[in-house]
């Protein structure tokens, strides 16, 4: 819905909106532009006072005297009230100053999730949040705010009728949400969302499960990048090495102590301390004492198949050896006098770089390409990209439509990893590239995974940063993720280290990095004790990476986000709106971190509506109640949900060796039951999927209490045979079959051969 209170629109444009598209053109869609949409069939009922719009089980009533709106959803074959305006001023538009704001009634069966990265608890009722990204090192995971992202779209839930809708405010300016914080005796229980500038453009988002709303919403807002395989793998990161005088020596430790400890390592973010010129960052400087030969350096670690993920910045410092030619050139955000923007950046005085100048998008690619790609460097970690701009006459190119820069400041961070991705694909057009961004708005999904930022080491950072991921995936940004072990503040004590690395390795992002106060660093072997352990989970991160993949492609293909609440997936089970520390990796397996320091157990409530095996155990548990089950210090308490399946790896892992052998762990019904699973598979990191150069795993489970029956079909280019097989098995006599490569036709794929194994899982009940 769009209110226009002066008969125009601030800003025409939009960079959010790319229903089911991969992008927008880079000077933004019109608001008004309806391609790419279905038009489904629109009853219309009018009368004095009102207007009735009804959309397949959406209905919208307006109040043409004082103008509000109420929405109702179909749930249930009945109509229910989901949202109504306030019914005293419920929009406002500069009755008192030049923001915008939309009042709507409060029910008290209401609870709200969402608004993206956010602290504290995943319901969020009864607080306040703003929304002006910026870079806070070191937040209180339960309390700081704001943050670093700009994601203005929330769900509500209201428990009467089960009705699930989103809201999206389609706006690039700093806004407030107030979930129910702000009483008024005047006007009754309400919520506001108050933008400091720009429009009043919003989408209503219907469900009837959350699982749709999220969906929709995430197809509204753009296609996710379908980013290569090895950005899922363990990548390896810290401030102290490249910050250190012999940088290049102590990265090439790094790579030494993987192989002393057989350790696998699929990338490595290359902190910004190469860029330096003596205390202060200078993006795109190579700093040549800390590394003496870059292009030595990049290619010893692509040698041993680590990639490289260099982290770019987009601010020149005052004395960047480039800013002067910049500034001439009008690359810079500019003051009301035409003069570089001066901000507050790291260390020192400078000024960011425009993206809303094409002149300044194609010198960002330039220097992506000449610094970085040329040398081997497989990606980009754009980072400190919040865009702190606080002078309202500050003044962005706006693509010859000139704007106050203040006004879209998550533009920038749009559109310049945009350009650092459009870099990639130029100097690689046979291989998907991969970004990385800290800072994010809506639609960032198209572009780059992201991460929780610079947190604080501590056992409450680990706790509401599970819940910090969660709302993010809510949102549409599901491929994230948290620097494991806290990135700032003292160095972990080993057991939150150990159980930070438990969840850490079922995030899609998987990185373990830090700047700890007393100059250590977090790496996989910072305590010898401990290391044997580190590396299993690690390992098992491996085993892992076959479902990540799959639920990437799902995540791309049809908006289903890789991580999620329990209540997306049991929106009828009451207790999964209970505040918990579990976590759904995809629909199938439950994640129950240990957050608290001396526990040796897990309280865990299963879902109703489907049986739960204990992935470790084997043990079999019925839904709707709550267990306690053991929580060693190897290993976090998981659960596959019965009648599933899990794509895995089940080939030993070594350091700089890349084995693959495909297997499919079978959680069968516990009686009688019939569930199919697929799985999507390729090279991992070219194109040729676009062309249909994948393939497809199938899995057809057929059980009883005497026997399961499995059905394994494969299909896809460059298989002619159909690769079938059925297999009929006693219960009782089998708990693993090879299939051999006679039985099921082998491929070869980078030189791996692939056989499927089956393991099954048929434990005991508890």
């Amino acid at each position: 819905m769009m209110v226009l209170p002066f008969g125009r629109l601030h800003h025409p444009r939009t960079w959010a909106i790319a229903p089911g598209l991969e992008d927008v053109p880079l000077e933004g869609r019109d608001r008004f532009d309806m391609t790419d949409y279905d038009l489904p069939e629109v009853t219309l009922e009018e009368s004095p006072d009102e207007l009735r719009v009804t959309v397949h089980d959406i209905r919208l009533t307006i109040s043409l005297i004082g103008l509000r709106c109420r929405w109702e959803v179909r749930s249930d074959n009945q109509w229910q009230i989901a949202a109504m305006d306030r019914p005293t001023q419920a929009y406002n538009f500069g009755s008192w100053d030049d923001r915008v704001y939309h009042y709507l009634k409060r029910f008290p069966d209401e609870s709200y999730y969402g608004l993206g990265e956010r602290s504290g608890f995943a319901n969020r009722a009864g607080n306040r949040y703003r929304m002006t990204n910026i870079d806070a090192m070191g937040y209180d995971a339960r309390s700081s705010d704001p943050l670093y992202k700009h994601v203005p779209f929330y769900i509500t839930r209201r428990k009467a009728g089960r009705v699930f809708f989103g809201l999206f405010y389609d706006t690039l300016a700093d806004c407030t949400f107030d979930m129910g914080r702000e009483l008024d005796n005047y006007h009754g229980p309400y919520r506001y969302f108050r933008a400091d500038a720009g429009d009043l453009d919003y989408y209503f988002v219907g469900g009837p499960e959350p699982a749709d709303v999220v969906r929709r919403y995430t197809w509204l807002t753009g296609r996710p990048l379908f980013s290569p395989k090895w950005s899922l793998g363990y990548s390896g990161s810290t401030m102290s090495y490249t910050d250190a005088p012999d940088a290049q020596s102590r990265m090439n430790e790094f790579v030494e102590k993987c192989r002393e400890h057989d350790i696998s390592c699929d990338s490595f973010h290359l902190s910004s301390g190469y860029s330096s010129i003596g205390a202060k960052r200078y993006v795109f400087n190579w700093d040549r004492n800390k590394f003496p030969d870059p292009d030595a350096f990049v290619h010893s670690y692509l040698d041993h198949g680590i990639r490289l993920c260099a982290n770019i910045k987009p601010c020149l410092l005052r004395d960047h050896p480039q800013f002067a030619d910049a500034a001439a050139r009008g690359l810079l955000i500019r003051d009301e006098n035409g003069q570089p923007e001066m901000v507050q950046f790291w260390g020192d005085a400078g000024a960011y770089l425009d993206f809303t100048n094409s002149e300044t998008i194609a010198w960002w690619k330039t220097q992506v390409a000449n610094s970085l790609l040329r040398l081997g460097i497989k990606a980009t970690w754009n980072d400190n990209n919040e865009f702190e701009i606080w002078n309202p006459n500050a003044r962005a190119r706006g693509f010859g439509r000139e704007f106050s820069a203040i006004e879209a400041k998550p533009l920038q961070t749009l559109l310049m990893v945009r350009a650092s991705l459009e870099a990639q694909r130029e100097h690689s057009p046979d291989l998907r590239p991969f970004a990385v961004s800290r800072s994010a708005a809506t639609g960032m999904q198209r572009y780059a995974q992201t991460w929780s930022g610079d947190n604080y080491t501590s056992w409450d950072t680990l706790r509401f940063n599970i819940k910090m991921g969660l709302g993010l995936a809510l949102s549409g940004m599901s491929n994230t993720g948290h620097d494991v072990g806290g990135f700032s503040g003292p160095a972990p004590e080993p057991e939150l280290f150990l159980r930070w690395l438990q969840f850490g390795i079922f995030m899609p992002r998987f990185t373990i990095h830090s700047w700890n106060d007393d100059g250590s660093v977090n790496e996989p072997w910072m305590y010898p004790e401990l290391t044997s352990t580190v590396k299993s989970l690690i390992d098992f991160r491996c085993r892992l990476l076959p479902h990540l993949y799959n639920l990437l492609w799902r995540y791309h293909g049809l908006y289903d986000p890789m991580i999620r609440p329990t209540f997306f997936d049991f929106r009828r089970d009451d207790r999964c709106y209970v505040e918990n520390d579990d976590m759904m990796l995809g629909k199938d397996l439950l994640v129950a971190a240990v957050v608290e320091p001396g526990a040796t157990s897990r309280r865990i409530y299963l879902p109703t509506s489907t049986g739960w095996y204990d992935y470790w155990r084997g043990d079999y548990y019925d839904g709707g109640r709550e267990i306690e089950v053991e929580a060693p210090m190897d290993r976090t308490p998981l659960f596959a949900r019965e009648g599933s399946a899990i794509a895995v790896n089940l080939a030993q892992q070594h350091f700089a060796q890349r084995a693959d052998e495909r297997g499919f762990e079978i959680f069968p019904h516990r009686g009688r039951g019939h569930f199919e699973y697929e799985c999507f598979e390729d090279d991992g990191e070219s194109n040729g999927y676009r062309q249909g150069r994948y393939w497809t795993w199938r899995l057809d489970v057929i059980s009883d209490p005497e026997q399961i029956s499995i059905q394994v079909d494969r299909r896809g280019a460059g298989f002619t045979d159909s690769a079938e097989t059925r297999l009929l098995f006693p219960r009782n006599e089998m708990r693993s079959i090879n299939l051999t490569s006679g039985q099921v036709v082998s491929d070869t794929v980078q030189g791996l051969h692939r056989d499927i194994r089956v393991a099954l899982n048929t434990g005991a009940s508890r």
